[in-house]
């Protein structure tokens, strides 16, 4: 029997630089504009095994200690990029942004959760991120290293959904997210028991400050979605003042408002005719979505 190679066998990176700070992997990208800056790998191993991606240099981020931390900052949070998922889901990190250590906790198996990292979430932009739509709902924004020292920062939101993008030579530094001292949630589901890939997740935040409710749902399209007709409608039923719950049929009708937006039915044709019917399968993703925005919600109420 004759075997033959893949077609697409990965190859090794040429050159691997391990700066060690912030604007000495700035530095090293400018040098090796093919360069592919790493953290945990997660997802660019994955890339290079399956043969979609032959990186010709890697700027490793694994020794960047200032980047691993997190700090306090005028009422906010600035979080390293480098911050992996088994940190974030450490209890002193889950008392201060509890619906972002939740995100981290259901990343993935032990290895996953220990290489993985904040940025590389963010950078990677897969759908199914699970810290992505966390951030979309706290409105982050991120700080982006670039040459020269120079620093600027952009709502994730534009990052997420190319209206910004990286310059060349740019790396994500810091994560900055608003400390509200209020309850927020994230559930997901997956297609199988245990950790698993999201095929629907729900992040709902309370801002009693602003008396706002702030939801995104990841997985269901390039990008988190933000329901914010949904968002107000339910705001304006809670009694801020009071106990802040909610009766279940305004519960039911948030995840129904919730998944009607993000997966809307067909639009009629434009010759007049009826509209068309969702897949079975999606009006399914529909209910799932319904579902985990009806339960978010009710925890971060309760």
């Amino acid at each position: 029997m004759t075997t033959h190679a893949p077609q697409h066998a990965p190859q090794a990176a040429h050159t691997v630089t391990l700066p060690g700070s912030l604007d000495e992997a700035v530095a090293a990208l400018a040098a090796m504009p093919a360069a592919v800056p790493v953290a945990g790998g997660t997802d660019l191993m994955a890339a290079v095994n399956s043969g979609l991606l032959r990186p010709a240099a890697l700027v490793g981020l694994g020794r960047i200690s200032e980047i691993r931390g997190w700090q306090y900052q005028d009422g906010h949070a600035l979080l390293g990029a480098g911050l992996t998922h088994a940190r974030m889901g450490r209890p002193d990190f889950a008392a201060l942004i509890p619906a972002l250590a939740a995100a981290a906790r259901a990343a993935g198996p032990p290895q996953i959760r220990n290489a993985g990292t904040l940025g590389g979430n963010i950078a990677s932009a897969a759908p199914t991120g699970d810290a992505l739509p966390v951030l979309a709902a706290l409105e982050a924004s991120l700080v982006i290293a670039g040459p020269g020292g120079g620093r600027r920062e952009i709502p994730v939101g534009r990052l997420l959904a190319g209206i910004e993008l990286l310059h060349p030579g740019e790396l994500i530094g810091y994560v900055r997210v608003p400390l509200l001292h209020a309850p927020q949630t994230f559930l997901k589901a997956t297609g199988r028991t245990g950790p698993g890939r999201a095929t629907a997740s729900v992040a709902v935040v309370l801002d009693p400050a602003r008396r706002m409710v702030r939801c995104a749902v990841g997985a269901v399209a390039p990008m988190p979605l933000r329901p914010y007709d949904a968002e107000h409608w339910v705001a304006s039923l809670i009694d801020w003042d009071g106990e802040r719950t909610l009766a279940p049929e305004a519960l039911t009708a948030f995840g129904d408002y919730v998944a009607a937006a993000c997966i809307p039915d067909p639009v009629p044709t434009p010759e007049g005719g009826e509209p068309g019917t969702l897949p079975p399968a999606v009006l399914h993703l529909r209910r799932t979505v319904a579902t985990l925005a009806r339960r978010a919600l009710g925890r971060a109420l309760a």
